[in-house]
């Protein structure tokens, strides 16, 4: 049994924390929102804590799944931070997705301390960290790394060893880069199609029988069709990761034009109320302008 932390209770960081519960490990865990932490104590055995430094006085390895850059800074670093309660031997594992050159800033502040630091960005949406069948990209020292395989196979099925600090966010911001673009491609045709009179149902099964077969498509298209749009990934993060593509592509002096547009249109479901739905409620800002809705009464 290993004496672990998770900090960040969210869709994603609660249930990866009551599957490290139910492996068998302590967990004391903190949530910005108390409630959560109190919650996972009396629904799993979890320690709620009232502070990441209290988290971090009772454990070896901490974890975080947290929204943006800037609450990993203060949870990490600032007052009644894990850097307040950590000590030299102890190990941070940040699954946020995250600015990668300011993650790589953060890293070398824990590591002036004794603490190894990891940023380990997860894809899979809620599901995944329900079944724990997450998919990780790890950046950071390798054999830190591996000492912690045994824990991370408890949350993720696939995990991907991309390199030194910061490079594991560099891999997943590309695959959140592809997906979101992807998902703009979908809607812009879907609304066309079903505009121009092609039943719904019709144009996915050409879609998923042609070169334009896609699994996130097809995983979506259904959610989309039934008006479905709870959230497993919203729209106002997803906005924020494009935010973090383009940053990057800045630092890098990589162009990305298409992505820049795709944050528009994000920005403008944001605008009309879409924040906190999934990112598949994106369709509605061109359904809007289209005068189209792409539902289907029969959809499962």
């Amino acid at each position: 049994m290993a004496k672990l932390g998770f900090l960040g209770l969210g869709l994603m960081g609660y249930p990866m924390a009551r599957n490290l519960l139910r492996a068998g490990h302590s967990v004391a865990v903190w949530s910005n929102t108390s409630a959560k932490a109190s919650q996972l104590a009396a629904e799993a055995g979890a320690v709620a804590c009232p502070t990441p430094a209290d988290v971090a006085r009772q454990a070896d390895i901490v974890f975080l799944c947290v929204g943006d850059t800037a609450m990993v800074e203060q949870i990490l670093l600032g007052k009644n931070g894990i850097l307040e309660g950590g000590r030299k031997g102890m190990t941070v594992v940040d699954a946020s997705t995250i600015s990668p050159s300011a993650s790589v800033r953060i890293g070398e502040s824990l590591a002036a301390a004794g603490i190894d630091f990891l940023g380990a960005p997860v894809t899979g949406s809620t599901p995944g960290a329900i079944n724990g069948t997450l998919t990780f990209m790890i950046g950071g020292d390798e054999k830190v790394y591996k000492s912690l395989l045994p824990i991370l196979e408890v949350m993720g099925k696939k995990l991907y060893y991309c390199g030194g600090p910061g490079m594991g966010l560099h891999a997943k911001l590309t695959q959140n880069l592809v997906l979101s673009n992807i998902l703009q491609a979908f809607n812009e045709g879907i609304v066309l199609s079903t505009k121009a009179g092609v039943d719904p149902t019709l144009m996915l099964d050409i879609l998923s029988n042609s070169a334009a077969k896609c699994g996130l498509i097809e995983y979506k298209a259904p959610f989309v069709f039934r008006r479905d749009f709870t959230t497993n990934f919203s729209v106002k993060w997803m906005h924020k990761d494009i935010g973090l593509m383009l940053d990057s592509g800045e630092e890098l002096s990589v162009p990305l034009p298409l992505t820049a547009l795709t944050r528009q249109m994000f920005q403008a479901a944001i605008s009309k109320g879409h924040g906190e739905e999934d990112i598949c409620s994106t369709i509605n800002v061109l359904e809007e302008f289209a005068g189209i809705t792409v539902k289907v009464e029969s959809a499962k």
